[in-house]
């Protein structure tokens, strides 16, 4: 992947959908053509986020079996029945709350949530950061759907919020989809994969790599046991720590869960993971072609849990809990939820232990997919163990 992206075949969009793709393509190819190759954070975010063609800025359908992907939410609601054990065990400790969800999806988790929390402990407020009207929309209709009661008390907001609130920060498959930068260690030293056009083809270009980004890359590799060598090709996200200190900088107290596919530091450089983590998704079928069908094409790259740990310390906030999606799951309650299976008719139990699997299983979602809770203003120090993480906290690892 480093120099050229392996030949996929994938079926062929619509004529009206392809007409998108082509006029984003153009775009950037102007882009490109007017100020030379650009870094791929660049791409990514014009791929992912241009207005009205990027691929979470357009009306197109995005999730579940018909879309390109399906997340834990959309598996049923044992995720997020399991993630409301752990919301309610926070709000606890807080006279009152809010939630606060950025990146919201189709609203699916949002409204599961509010559904099994209105019974227990109930947030004040439900608060969602959301850069797509498209989804924003959609958003709305899964709540007039499903929690039409709750509509007064959900708001969207275009930024973080200003004014301090105190309360639980929800990120489910959010940090993946922050743009990344890409760079190769060669003979030469560390160079920058850019993107540049060829015959009106996006291709990958190896360029000077910018000092904040070689300095970076050269610490990271610095700090590993087992450097990775010539032709070693990886992502880096540079822009992390403000990026997190924006949306948190208001929470005053609470938690932050972070939930994403992503490994701590030694795992995600591995030597042997050459080509690094990008994956795009297209109708249920990733490859690692970026530059195919853009705007029509999910485009991420696992998460360095090492790297949103030391984000976290610059942004004065404790690193509460590290662990696998099963373990969070499990220390949340899936165990006992799983023994009531047994009084449910035979092919809701099927439906049912087919749902754990997706969500539990090292082969599906198990372990690719991590947990991470950044506390500010409540710790083990104040008496509160996260219990999310009392099966295996997985901190030493970072």
């Amino acid at each position: 992947m480093c120099s050229a992206t392996s030949r996929v075949i994938l079926p062929e969009p619509p004529e009206e959908l392809k007409l998108v793709s082509d006029k984003l393509a153009r775009i950037i190819r102007a882009k490109i053509e007017l100020n030379g190759a650009i870094g791929f954070s660049d791409f990514m975010e014009m791929a992912l986020y241009q207005p009205g063609l990027g691929y979470y800025s357009a009306g197109l359908h995005k999730f579940g079996e018909t879309g390109d992907f399906v997340t834990a939410p959309l598996l049923g609601d044992l995720f997020a029945r399991c993630l409301a054990k752990q919301v309610e065990q926070v709000a606890n400790e807080l006279d009152q709350y809010e939630i606060l969800e950025a990146g919201a999806g189709n609203g699916v988790l949002a409204a599961d949530l509010l559904k099994f929390l209105e019974h227990s402990h109930p947030p004040d407020q439900y608060r969602i950061l959301e850069r797509s009207a498209y989804l924003r929309q959609v958003q709305k209709e899964t709540f007039s759907r499903v929690v039409p009661h709750w509509m007064d008390r959900i708001k969207w907001l275009d930024k973080p919020p200003d004014s301090d609130w105190q309360g639980v920060m929800l990120a489910n498959e959010v940090l993946d989809a922050l743009t990344v930068d890409r760079f190769c260690i060669t003979s030469e030293g560390i160079r920058q994969l850019q993107v540049g056009v060829d015959s009106d083809r996006f291709r990958w270009i190896n360029g000077s790599c910018p000092t904040p980004i070689e300095e970076r890359v050269q610490a990271i590799i610095s700090g590993l046991e087992r450097p990775p060598g010539h032709g070693y090709c990886s992502e880096i996200n540079t822009r992390l720590s403000p990026w997190l200190e924006a949306i948190t900088a208001s929470m005053n107290k609470g938690v932050a869960l972070f939930i994403d596919y992503g490994y701590p530091r030694t795992e995600y450089y591995r030597p042997d993971r050459r080509d690094g983590t990008l994956i795009c998704h297209y109708r249920h079928r990733a490859h690692d072609d970026p530059f195919h069908w853009p705007g029509l094409t999910d485009i991420s790259a696992f998460v360095d849990f090492t790297a949103l740990a030391e984000a976290a310390d610059y942004c004065d906030l404790e690193v509460s809990g590290y662990t696998s999606q099963a373990m969070f799951l499990m220390a949340c309650g899936l165990d006992k939820m799983i023994s009531n299976f047994q009084s449910l008719p035979q092919k809701q139990q099927i439906l049912m232990h087919n749902q754990v699997r997706r969500l539990t299983s090292p082969t599906e979602m198990g372990e690719r997919f991590q947990v991470m809770a950044l506390g500010r203003g409540l710790s083990e120090e104040s008496g509160l163990a996260l219990r999310g993480f009392s099966l295996a906290d997985l901190r030493y690892r970072l």
